[in-house]
């Protein structure tokens, strides 16, 4: 059965993001249902998701994980899975623990075949409730369609930071891009909050320093990284080196990375700081801003 979400106060604080993610991002209507998964930590988001959802007049239920599983989950219940096939959208809030990712790789499983509206808030908190979750997503969704065009059309990129980055891929046209800018469709969930497009590169290499956060748990766990960088060796696509001051991040990131040569069902995100850009030369950021 669900859980019945209790809090003694709604934070008013995160009504503005709840909105924009059940209201803008999701398009809920009130014919449709929804799921919401989250967790101890993070249950006060989830009721101010709740009562954006409540506000719509939508079915839904409210999981939390403890309740269903010990921490850190080996595999995500059955009766949540159950539950979430029955929904027209989704929506994934709770913080991310070592080992969880097979446990979220199934419940994307049902997502993509039932074709749900999925937002995945993975370690979703207030800060950026307040802050990235109360961005204009209709601007957001404006600006990654041009810059997709674009990049549908490139050959080469090339990015170069002042802290040492100095990266170029290759694009091959049999490879597609994909847009998640925060307004989810049936056809691709995506992160909240959202605003990237992305594809598989033909090849990759340089240096790529990571001095802004790397995804998953260890985001989490080490936060930013301006002090003490992560650096990215990459040859013909494969890291030949790591270095970071901090050993530990160099040992759980390599754990995460490490895996068959050949084949890769999922990825980490690995984030840096004044990006200047260029697509076949002609550059599209500046100094981390959009020039088109």
């Amino acid at each position: 059965m669900p859980d019945r979400l209790t809090v003694d106060t709604i934070d008013a604080e995160l009504a503005p993001g709840a909105h924009n993610a059940v209201s803008v991002c999701l398009q809920l209507t009130p014919d449709e249902r929804v799921t919401i998964i989250t967790d101890e930590a993070t249950r006060d988001i989830a009721a101010a998701l709740r009562l954006e959802v409540e506000a719509i007049g939508s079915e839904h239920s409210i999981f939390i994980l403890e309740n269903y599983a010990s921490r850190p989950l080996t595999a995500m219940p059955q009766v949540i899975l159950d539950d979430l096939a029955q929904s027209h959208v989704s929506i994934f809030c709770a913080q991310s623990q070592p080992g969880e990712l097979p446990s979220r790789m199934q419940m994307s499983d049902v997502v993509n075949k039932r074709h749900i509206r999925h937002g995945h808030m993975v370690n979703i908190n207030r800060q950026i409730m307040r802050e990235g979750m109360r961005a204009d997503f209709r601007q957001v969704d404006a600006l990654s369609r041009r810059l997709i065009e674009r990049a549908r059309h490139a050959e080469r990129i090339t990015c170069r930071t002042p802290h040492g980055t100095d990266f170029e891929a290759d694009f091959s046209p049999k490879l597609k891009w994909l847009k998640t800018s925060g307004i989810i469709t049936p056809e691709k969930w995506g992160n909240l909050p959202g605003g990237e497009i992305f594809t598989a590169p033909a090849n990759t290499d340089g240096t790529f320093v990571v001095d802004g956060v790397v995804g998953d748990y260890l985001c989490s766990k080490y936060g930013d990284l301006r002090d003490a960088p992560l650096t990215i060796n990459v040859a013909d696509n494969r890291i030949v080196d790591l270095r970071s001051e901090n050993k530990e991040l160099l040992d759980d990131f390599r754990a995460y990375t490490t895996g068959a040569d050949w084949k890769s069902k999922t990825h980490i995100d690995c984030v840096g700081r004044d990006f200047d850009i260029w697509f076949d030369g002609e550059q599209v950021m500046r100094a981390g801003k959009f020039l088109v």
